[in-house]
């Protein structure tokens, strides 16, 4: 079973904002915004209810990514490994 090397602390993300060029913060999965309780589910249950319907096909995960300067959310899809 592929792993999100993000998730699991392997890479990190170095990702800029495309309105103001700062830094982009991880805020973690999509799905843990979607569902408090997520976590509690396993990896191909909560993929199903994330809102995309390749990231179990494709073995992506979501990631939401916050601007602290502008406020800007974007959604970076991290292959998994």
């Amino acid at each position: 079973m592929a792993m999100c090397p993000i998730c699991n602390s392997f890479k990190e993300l170095e990702i800029y904002c495309s309105e103001c060029n700062s830094r982009l913060e991880d805020s973690g999965r999509v799905s843990d915004f979607l569902d408090p309780y997520g976590h509690y589910n396993d990896e191909e249950t909560v993929k199903m209810g994330d809102g995309y319907p390749d990231t179990a096909k494709d073995q992506i995960c979501p990631h939401l990514m916050y601007c602290k300067n502008c406020e800007h959310n974007e959604v970076k899809f991290v292959q998994e490994e």
